[in-house]
């Protein structure tokens, strides 16, 4: 039965697999090796390495394209931007993650490129950005915006960056292959931080980026496999292959998770405490505006309590089976127009009762 006949669930679980033979072992093996003998097509390590293949097939196969595994969620996004031309210009939207608006302010800052900021979920900015002279070479799109959570109409942005002749690369992260798939909207390539909800476990650095197969397609993967491998933005095989170990419950981790924070997003809409709910309707990150309470500014209100929980983790990262809460503008580089109030919730596949009774009690404290 030919893969593409499966649903993305069952992709998720049976691609990148071993072949099946007799004595063939179930899971691909962990391949540490910087050499290989020669007569074949792979030479040496920094090429390519059958873990990362096995990763890069399931996640192609769930994307729909093709994948290459990078260091890191930036060291995919960097590649992405080495196909921008010195000077050319980068739509890129307000809200995104940080990593993301950093190195767009660094290359800008350079001369390098041009960054024209957008509301992403506005599509009449996001054209007229994209339609300015000089017109744009690349669209970014975040959909939903980290830490925002706006929604793009991916379909309408990307078509009109292929209009005026752009690239348009989506980061997929928040979303994952199995609520969105940008390639089957037009989108050259997604890229995933990988360290979130593809390996979900809190336990890897690891990027993707998956392009179609298309003419373009390819040659584009060939162009971003020329920078990994120039560049050495390679991942290590024990990270990719932990990656893909985490790859196989995807399905069930954003079932459960989806649906506890959709119960979560209802409650916390009725909280005294909170003054704004975040939420697309769907997915696994909820984000809240903690109301100021006399004596305390909002983001003094915010920030005790993230301090306060015990079950939710305060941390940075999202994505986990954990469930994770951060106030974001504690970090000097999330952009200003995030509200110094808002906490990022990350809900993770503990029970829904045990994490409301432990946010709520944080909350009432206020």
């Amino acid at each position: 039965m030919s893969s593409h006949r499966w649903s993305l669930d069952t992709q998720a679980v049976a691609l990148g697999r071993p072949a099946h033979a007799a004595g063939q072992p179930v899971n691909e093996p962990i391949t540490l090796s910087s050499t290989y003998r020669a007569g074949a097509d792979l030479s040496y390590a920094r090429v390519g390495n059958p873990t990362w293949s096995a990763f890069e097939e399931a996640v192609g196969g769930l994307e729909g394209g093709h994948a290459l595994a990078f260091a890191s969620g930036m060291a995919s996004i960097s590649a992405v931007l080495s196909l921008v031309p010195h000077g050319g210009v980068v739509v890129a939207p307000h809200h995104a993650y940080s990593g993301t608006t950093g190195l767009l302010a660094d290359l800008s800052a350079s001369g390098a490129i041009t960054v024209r900021h957008v509301d992403i979920s506005d599509s009449d900015e996001v054209l007229a950005a994209l339609a300015l002279e000089p017109v744009a070479d690349l669209l970014i799109a975040e959909s939903p915006t980290n830490p925002m959570l706006e929604v793009a109409d991916l379909p309408a942005v990307i078509a009109a960056g292929h209009d005026i002749g752009a690239l348009v690369m989506v980061d997929n992260t928040f979303a994952t292959p199995l609520l969105q798939r940008p390639l089957s909207d037009g989108a050259d390539i997604v890229i995933h931080s990988a360290t979130k909800y593809l390996s979900g476990h809190s336990d890897v650095l690891l990027g993707v980026a998956i392009t179609p197969d298309t003419e373009v397609g390819r040659d584009l993967g060939e162009r971003l496999h020329s920078h990994r491998t120039s560049r050495g933005a390679i991942p290590g095989p024990m990270e990719v292959w932990l990656a893909l170990r985490g790859l196989r419950t995807l399905s069930v981790r954003t079932e459960r998770s989806g649906a506890t924070a959709a119960v979560l997003a209802q409650r916390l809409a009725e909280h005294p405490a909170v003054s704004r709910v975040r939420y697309p309707g769907w997915g696994s990150i909820v984000a809240i505006e903690v109301a100021a309470v006399e004596g305390r500014t909002a983001a003094e209100s915010a920030e005790a309590v993230c301090e306060r929980t015990h079950l939710w983790t305060h941390s940075t990262s999202l994505g986990g089976v954990e469930s994770q809460i951060e106030r974001r503008r504690r970090h000097t580089a999330e952009v200003e127009t995030v509200p110094d109030n808002l906490v990022r919730l990350s809900v993770g596949i503990e029970s829904l009762e045990d994490l409301w009774q432990d946010l709520a009690s944080a909350l009432d404290a206020n």
